[in-house]
């Protein structure tokens, strides 16, 4: 009886490392961003912003990488293009650098995103530019 229970346990045990096997994990390259600073804390907000909603023009006091979780949206760095990214599309602010765009692309639907504040110290996350 012990050994019909310990072959039992053993395949058991056999299948379920096979399984486990057979799952995968996957990476995917989202983005590659170089920071140029410490980072000693990070801000870590999901943002939802309404449907046609503008961002006002911005920059952050530290480097900001995140994803978008839902939407389409309209994002420019002063001094480069414009690009539109889309639900999974990874983005990179860099450190003081003014945003001239992170526009809601839909006129219907709101936009979710992931932001990630990597901070040195007490830096606010966002500052407006007039």
């Amino acid at each position: 009886m012990k050994r019909c229970i310990l072959l039992g346990a053993m395949a058991i045990f056999s299948c379920t490392v096979t399984l486990a096997q057979q799952k995968q994990i996957s990476r995917k390259d989202l983005l590659q961003a170089d920071l140029h600073q410490q980072v000693a804390s990070a801000d870590i907000k999901e943002i939802t912003m309404t449907a046609g909603q503008v961002a006002p023009k911005h920059l952050h006091p530290c480097p900001v990488v995140g994803y978008l979780k839902s939407g389409k949206v309209l994002f420019q760095i002063e001094g480069e293009e414009k690009v539109i990214l889309s639900e999974g599309d990874a983005f990179y602010e860099p450190k003081n650098k003014n945003i001239l765009h992170f526009d809601n692309l839909s006129a219907d639907k709101p936009l979710t995103f992931v932001a990630i504040y990597l901070k040195e110290g007490n830096e606010d996350l966002i500052r407006l530019i007039k």
